[in-house]
């Protein structure tokens, strides 16, 4: 733990924005405390910024990107930046992940390869921009036509508090390597590695205005960027709810939007399933990163003649689990980002027990002398629940798993589509075929079969339905951030004769 608190800055120093290239406090002169959640205790004082930053930031881009040369940049140099960024993040790895551990709460083995994808996303990124994205096609006249794809503009960025470095690098990587512009807010409770970030960003050379670090609230600093006409696309990470007023204010301007929400997903066993491998992946599918993960297994459906023996075996290795502060290196699960989110989970336990589920282990706040101001809820686990409740419709984002039974394919066909979400699913099966009859049937929009939770930076990320709008990651998301233009050129120069020449 003293290792991590080394690379915490001074209480009394207030952490910055970055805005036009230099590092500024808001006028406001605001401040926001940074908290632990391992034990309440004030890690880091940061500016508060205002709708009035965000402005300046987002005309900032706007100059860098319509006046200052950044819409001619040329792929090779922003590569070049994007890998420099790459190098020096990944000589700091113990640095960042000790950072996101001390702010999210998430054990050090998760911080560590979250640094080591936003690296890779860095290094991708940087690589698939210098690549051919523009084709030719044939046409009946006497014509060259052509499509060439060309940056959007000026981006506003909001990044949730589960992964506050990874999140981050996902989102700035494809958008700057398609040559836009940047403005980009942390979560309110996770700043401080992307604020670290930027002191990369800001050594490494990028021209002033061309990535912009806005802090403060949602509903200040993150409305200004769904909301300003300066801004050509919003790119959020977070809830369902929050989405749709994003959505909807992003709709007045007609600007872009990439909306990556909430889900509810299912994580189907069959009974031929190989046992070990489907346990073990059911507990990492929902207790990873304490589940805080929006594609987490939050529903394990299980075939009925295997229930008695796989819910022995699940919940024994549940209350197996190691709780605790992230920093210690034997701890398996941390604690929930806030006090607020922590009442929250504890607010869908009590209502899956008032609607008659049976609660079988956990479901309670950890609470001993080495946590008694930590936001630590145990590995909680449901059965008999029923299709209609809350804990089976609604995302808790917390270590909580609803399980339900079924007897046929349909059926469990029918219950994993069950909800308004549609981001997440895996089928467990030895039967290939089986398998892959079910996962096309599964409406979302990433699968795994016999695994959980392995995601890879060249594919797609985003869901179904009321989980969102768009792709991030792989060529996909690189897409996300170029607009489409058509050039047709004349190669037989002369009048149309369209319309008559008369004396």
């Amino acid at each position: 733990m003293l290792q991590a608190k080394a690379f915490l800055t001074d209480l009394n120093t207030v952490q910055r924005m970055y805005i036009d290239g230099k590092w500024v406090t808001s006028d406001s002169n605001g401040t926001r405390n940074v908290i632990n959640p391992a034990n309440g205790e004030i890690i880091g004082v940061v500016t508060e910024g205002t709708r009035e930053d965000s402005q300046k930031a987002i005309l900032a881009a706007r100059r860098a990107f319509d006046k200052d040369g950044w819409l001619d940049s040329k792929a090779r140099d922003r590569a070049a930046l994007l890998n420099k960024v790459a190098d020096a993040l990944e000589a700091r790895v113990e640095e960042f992940a000790s950072l996101d551990t001390l702010n999210n709460g998430k054990p050090l083995r998760e911080s560590r390869y979250d640094v080591a994808d936003a690296v890779n996303q860095f290094r991708y990124f940087a690589g698939l921009c210098t690549k051919p994205h523009g084709t030719t096609y044939d046409v009946p006249d006497d014509m060259q036509a052509m499509v060439v794809r060309e940056p959007i503009g000026v981006v506003g960025q909001i990044i949730p508090w589960n992964y506050p470095l990874v999140m981050a690098t996902q989102k700035i990587a494809p958008a700057i390597a398609a040559g836009c512009t940047v403005v980009i807010k942390p979560a309110e409770q996770t700043p401080l590695s992307l604020i670290r970030l930027f002191e990369i960003i800001d050594e490494v050379g990028f021209p002033p205005g061309v990535i912009n670090l806005v802090l403060g609230a949602g509903e200040t600093v993150g409305a200004e960027l769904s909301e300003s006409p300066l801004v050509d696309k919003v790119a959020f990470t977070g809830g369902t709810d929050t989405g749709i007023r994003i959505m909807k204010a992003a709709a007045e301007t007609i600007k872009k939007v990439g909306l990556e929400l909430g889900g509810k997903s299912p994580n189907i066993v069959f009974a031929d399933a190989d046992f070990e491998t489907a346990v073990d992946f059911a507990l990492y599918a929902i207790f990873a990163n304490q589940g805080e993960v929006c594609s987490a297994g939050s529903r394990l459906l299980l075939e009925e003649s295997i229930y008695e023996r796989f819910v022995a075996e699940l919940t024994a290795r549940a209350q197996q689990i190691v709780v605790g502060d992230g920093t210690d290196e034997g701890t398996e699960m941390g604690p929930l980002i806030t006090e607020e989110h922590m009442n929250r989970v504890l607010y869908y336990i009590e209502e899956g027990k008032k609607e008659g589920a049976t609660l079988l282990c956990g479901g309670n706040r950890l609470l001993d002398n080495d946590r008694d101001k930590g936001f630590f809820v145990a590995p909680t686990i449901f059965t008999d629940t029923k299709p209609d409740m809350k804990i089976i419709q609604e995302e808790i984002f917390g270590p909580v798993l609803a399980i339900q039974t079924f007897s046929t394919e349909e059926e469990a066909i029918e219950l994993a589509n069950g909800t308004r979400f549609g981001l997440a699913g895996a089928v467990f099966t030895t039967d290939v075929a089986k398998a892959h009859r079910v996962i096309k049937k599964l409406r979302a929009g990433i699968t795994w079969i016999n695994t959980y939770h392995p995601t890879y930076n060249e594919a797609p990320w985003g869901g179904y339905k009321q989980s969102g709008i768009g792709r991030e990651l792989g060529t996909y998301g690189f897409d996300e951030y170029l607009e489409i233009k058509q050039i047709n050129v004349n190669l037989n120069v002369a009048p149309s004769g369209w319309f008559e020449k008369r004396k």
